[in-house]
């Protein structure tokens, strides 16, 4: 069985359902999964895992968000070669480049991603989150 962690941030609750959703689809997969919120994922636990899910909206100019997601995320790269990635979020403006350099940054770090990055315009809809439970199925 194939441990999956799923580690987001979300303010106002659509990168959350994302996360939800993904995690019901890699559980239906027959992933045993832990889903983190990113103030308290610890990066040094990243072995521990098989696959990693990241959730993030984006934020300011197209970026991640500075203060919680991004030291963690940045903490836990060094530890993503071979390991299967998904990535996650929802914005609100903007065209998803934060989703493109998000996706770039993971592959210049050796993980695996398991599809393109699910960037979702504003609250989730019942198709997104369809996506949100394919995306956790390719990861477990």
């Amino acid at each position: 069985m194939a441990k999956v962690g799923i580690v987001y941030w979300t303010s106002s609750g659509n990168t959350g359902k994302l996360a939800e959703a993904v995690k019901e689809g890699a559980e239906k997969a027959g992933a045993q999964v832990d889903l983190i919120e990113a103030e308290v994922f610890d990066p040094s636990t990243t072995a521990s895992y098989d696959a990693l899910g990241f959730g993030c909206p984006a934020m300011g100019v197209e970026q991640l968000e500075e203060s919680i997601f991004e030291p963690m995320f940045e903490s836990a790269e060094g530890m993503l070669s071979g390991k299967k990635i998904a990535l996650f979020g929802s914005y609100g403006w903007g065209g998803g480049q934060w989703m493109k350099d998000w996706q770039e940054r993971v592959a210049n770090d050796g993980g695996k991603l398991v599809d393109d990055g699910l960037a979702v315009n504003g609250e989730p809809d019942a198709d997104a989150l369809a996506k949100a439970e394919e995306l956790g199925a390719k990861l477990a």
